[in-house]
Order: C-alpha cells, then sequence, then structure tokens
C-alpha cells in the first residue's frame, strides 16, 4: 500500500464541473483517512467560477471499495471515533454544498464511498457497476449518511442492503430508485456531463437556496419546512441575479 498519510486523490476542472477522483486504482480506490480530509477541503472551497461537483474513481474496476480494512485495525474507541468523524465530515460536506454534487460510478460503489454517493445530489452509473454496505461482514455498522439509503429504496430494503452486507447489481438500484442513468461504459462521462449541464444552466443563487430546502424537508416536519420555504423564496429575491434571471425568462416566453 501507498504512504496512508498521502492523499491519494486527483482533481481537474472542466466546463465548470470539479471532478475529484478516488485515485488508488491497484486497490479499488480504498480510501485512507487522508482521503477523507482532502476530500472535504475540495469539497469546502471548490475554486472560483465551479458550479458543481462530481466524484467518481480513477481506472475501470472501482468508485471506490470504502475505507481501507486496514484503516480499522487496532483501533481504540476514542481511535474509531475520530476516524468516522472524518467519514461524517465529508459525506456532509457532500450533502449540504451549495452546489449540485453527483456521483459518476464506474465499478464498485462500497461502504463509505456508497455512502458519499448517497449524500450525492445525482448518481449516474456504468451498467456494471456494484453496490453495498458490507460493514457488517467487517464486523462494524453502516453509520452517517448510510441513514439516506431508506430514503431511496424504503426501510424494508435498506435493512436488507445493511443487513446482509451483500453486493447489487446497478439494474437493481436502478429499479429501486436509487440511480438517475445506469449507462454502457462508453457513455458514462458523456451522460454524467450531460445531466451536469442541464443542472448547471441555473443560477447558483436559485441551485444554493434549492439545496437548502432538500436539507430543510430532511430534517424537519412537513409544517415546518413548508413554513421554512416560504422565507428561502424570499431569500433568493435578495440577489440581483435572480431579478435577471427572471426577466430573461419573461423576455424568452414573449418571442
Amino acid at each position: 500500500m501507498t504512504d496512508p498519510s498521502t492523499p491519494a486523490v486527483a482533481t481537474r476542472v472542466a466546463d465548470g464541473v470539479r471532478y475529484i477522483a478516488f485515485d488508488r486504482p491497484a486497490k479499488l480506490n480504498a480510501l485512507t483517512a487522508a482521503e477523507l480530509v482532502e476530500v472535504t477541503r475540495l469539497v469546502e472551497a471548490p475554486g472560483e467560477g465551479v458550479r458543481a461537483l462530481a466524484f467518481t474513481g480513477s481506472g475501470d474496476r472501482a468508485f471506490s471499495a470504502g475505507m481501507h480494512v486496514d484503516s480499522f485495525a487496532g483501533l481504540a474507541p476514542a481511535d474509531a471515533r475520530g476516524l468516522i468523524r472524518k467519514v461524517r465530515d465529508v459525506v456532509g460536506a457532500v450533502r449540504t454544498s451549495p452546489l449540485p454534487t453527483m456521483a459518476v460510478v464506474n465499478g464498485y460503489c462500497l461502504g463509505a464511498a456508497f455512502e458519499l454517493a448517497l449524500a450525492c445530489d445525482l448518481r449516474v452509473s456504468v451498467d456494471s457497476a456494484q453496490y453495498g454496505l458490507p460493514e457488517v461482514k467487517v464486523g462494524i455498522p453502516s453509520v452517517v449518511d448510510a441513514s439516506l439509503l431508506q430514503e431511496h429504496v424504503g426501510l424494508s430494503m435498506a435493512k436488507e442492503i445493511i443487513l446482509t452486507g451483500d453486493l447489487y447489481d446497478a439494474a437493481e438500484m436502478r429499479r429501486l430508485g436509487l440511480l438517475n442513468k445506469v449507462v454502457p461504459r462508453d457513455r458514462l462521462d458523456a451522460e454524467a456531463a450531460a445531466l451536469l449541464a442541464r443542472v448547471t444552466r441555473h443560477t447558483p443563487t436559485v441551485l444554493a437556496s434549492q439545496k437548502r430546502l432538500f436539507e430543510t424537508w430532511l430534517n424537519t416536519p412537513l409544517r415546518v419546512g413548508i413554513e421554512q420555504s416560504v422565507e428561502e423564496f424570499a431569500r433568493v429575491f435578495e440577489s440581483p441575479e435572480t431579478r435577471a434571471q427572471v426577466d430573461r425568462h419573461r423576455a424568452s416566453l414573449s418571442h
């Protein structure tokens, strides 16, 4: 294994999208604490002009196999708490980012990486990908944003996936409603870019507002979420960008 203190993360910006790739293909892009910290940093400071974030894996075998199993060896409770807080932080940063986020899943998507994919707004998958939360097989529970799984696939199926620790193919995940698109490998990048383009054409103000509302709706009762959405609607009109876009849209309807 390469030096675990050096983050194996590759990143680039194209067409306003920051692509973040887990970059340890010989180990199925397994994650260490160093990658968790680095990806959190990139998500929280994506760079000027970046309008969306997309996560993928290097090579053609894995998005990521999740945390490297060596990460759990010999942990005392305090060490385990520190490690899982890093998982919580990176997945939470993805979920609450004001930018649209996408998992571009090119292979195995397991454990903590599956939790990151769950936290993304959109998921485009190669048809050969496999998904799972195998933590119970290691002897540890699935935690943090694994709690989102029931929002996507229902409580009964979420319990099956988590309690068996088994793998599920992309077709099944699509049937359950988890994936936006399932495509052949040679179309993965193009389909992901096309969907991102459909999202990033909108104003950053409205996208950030809608992202805040998703988080509100997940975390509040219906009546509270509705009331907070009224305030969120008013808030976007603080930005000149909103008024300009309303004018552009009105003008387009007159032609």
